[in-house]
């Protein structure tokens, strides 16, 4: 299955946040990498780079290659409302980062393995598709196999209360998908009007 595999730091230095992990170590080195580091002359960006760079953002953090983003920002495109804002739903919509979002899983990587390897049903089906497209109303939970899997269910931290789109019921490792999310709602610092722009060119 198609995934980023490489050195996560290089990419939050890239950024300058911490769109992969904890951060942990731009607190030593948060400049850009490179051969001649902090000390490179580097060229201000067009507006094309800019552009570029917020979708790579957005799909570095969600975990999505190029296919599949394109894919989903199709179906942004097909839907009512604001493009941009429809993109955002559409990525928070997605299997493995609600799971990520509910607090089963530390990250989004974890997330997905968790699905892949079958430790998730969607209302009682096991699935093992990490892109499931959820609609509101589902309700995700680990399957009961797995509930007596301590390795796993230590790691659950529970939902943060400010996801609001999102109910989490800890005696019963069960989540729900109330709605979509609206876009002040979601934390992630990426403006989806710069992606919507590079598209329409």
């Amino acid at each position: 299955m198609a995934r980023y595999t490489g050195p996560k730091t290089r990419i939050c230095r890239i950024f300058g946040e911490p769109i992969l992990g904890n951060g942990k170590y731009l607190t030593k080195n948060s400049n850009p990498p490179g051969q001649h580091g902090p000390t490179k002359k580097r060229k201000a960006l067009g507006e094309y780079a800019i552009q570029l760079k917020e979708k790579q953002k957005a799909k570095y953090t969600y975990g999505v290659l190029e296919r599949q983003f394109r894919k989903t920002f199709e179906e942004a495109v097909r839907r009512k409302g604001v493009t941009g804002e429809n993109l955002i739903k559409l990525l928070e919509g997605r299997l493995d980062n609600v799971v990520f979002r509910l607090g089963i899983a530390p990250s989004r990587p974890a997330a997905r393995q968790l699905v892949t390897h079958k430790h998730i049903a969607v209302n009682g089906q096991v699935t093992n598709v990490p892109s499931c497209q959820l609609k509101p109303g589902d309700v995700i939970q680990l399957k009961e196999s797995t509930q007596g899997n301590t390795g796993l269910t230590s790691q659950i931290r529970g939902k943060n209360a400010k996801f609001s789109w999102l109910d989490w019921n800890e005696a019963e490792f069960k989540g729900t998908f109330i709605a979509y999310p609206e876009r002040e709602s979601v934390p992630e610092n990426i403006k989806e009007q710069l992606i919507v722009e590079l598209y329409s060119k």
